[in-house]
């Protein structure tokens, strides 16, 4: 059993999740196929290993010593693979494909210390998250960092950051809306195929707040980058311009009081952001490296 890690692996995988459904879905696998893979070492070391609860799973007390020797078996093949990154990754270039907050906001911050922690360098296809997954499938990129989750069988997502959708406004707005603030204002309107504009009607309907329909809508926009500009030069007379952006793409802006944020009553639009990769490369080392990287600055 020792010489198939991808066992060990999917064992260690359950015990952080504390979840069979929860590992299945981090590995890429069917949840049957976990099961199937804790029954035969269950079955080779003749012991039971793991009790499944209503909130998790428990170790037993011969699983407690498996998950030692285990955890020593993961630190050795680490330590391998990094050596073997250091032969990998000469004069390679890493392939982001990123949707168009992550790629124009939150990636360059940290742009230059990702370069220096992979061992490479890095390029960056900024898009709309399904062109991203399809450049994905079609072996263009490498990894693809996305805004919503696209269904895919054959690709592996893994939640990354929390981003939050906010109103916002060159004029000083209440920092909770009320319905009738919403319907004074002028709207810069995301197109109606957008994720964001999505995730503001159901928080709308969640407020019983008037639809997006009802508002007095001035134009409509697809890139966030026009959409801030357009809020950013609207005119400071009379009701505020308004529209609504990832929060990321007006830290600054926001910080420095040249624009200003309100919510939707007591509510906060949220949504995930995802890493994803093809599930064939789900045990390479180069991958596995720059995942690993990601998730510790989420």
């Amino acid at each position: 059993m020792l010489t198939d890690f991808a066992k060990i692996e999917t064992f260690l995988t359950v015990v952080r999740e504390k979840s069979f459904s929860k590992a299945s879905a981090k590995l890429g696998i069917s949840q049957p196929a976990v099961t199937q893979q804790m029954k035969y070492i269950e079955e080779y070391l003749d012991t039971k290993i793991l009790e499944r609860k209503k909130n998790g799973i428990r170790l037993t007390k011969e699983g407690t010593m498996l998950h030692s020797i285990a955890l020593k078996l993961e630190k050795c093949v680490t330590n391998a693979e990094k050596e073997l990154l250091k032969i990998m990754n000469k004069d390679v270039t890493f392939v982001f494909g990123a949707s168009f907050i992550i790629g124009n906001y939150i990636l360059p911050r940290f742009l230059n210390d990702l370069k220096e922690n992979i061992h490479n360098d890095v390029s960056i296809n900024v898009t709309v998250s399904g062109q991203a997954i399809e450049d994905l499938l079609d072996k263009k990129i490498d990894i693809a960092l996305v805004e919503n989750y696209v269904p895919e069988e054959n690709i592996i997502y893994r939640e990354w950051m929390d981003d939050e959708i906010v109103i916002f406004s060159n004029q000083k707005l209440p920092t909770r809306a009320k319905a009738k603030d919403l319907l004074s204002y002028k709207w810069v309107c995301r197109n109606p195929d957008s994720n964001t504009r999505a995730i503001f009607k159901e928080s709308l309907e969640k407020a019983n707040f008037p639809d997006c329909d009802a508002f007095d809508v001035t134009s409509e926009v697809t890139s966030a980058t026009t959409i801030v500009q357009t809020v950013l030069h609207a005119s400071k007379e009379g009701a505020p311009t308004v529209s609504i952006v990832s929060r990321n793409a007006i830290d600054t802006l926001l910080k420095t009081g040249v624009l200003f944020e309100s919510r939707i009553g007591t509510q906060k639009m949220h949504r995930k952001l995802y890493i994803a990769y093809r599930k064939d490369r789900k045990h390479d080392a180069f991958i596995e490296n720059v995942v690993d990287y990601l998730l510790k600055i989420k």
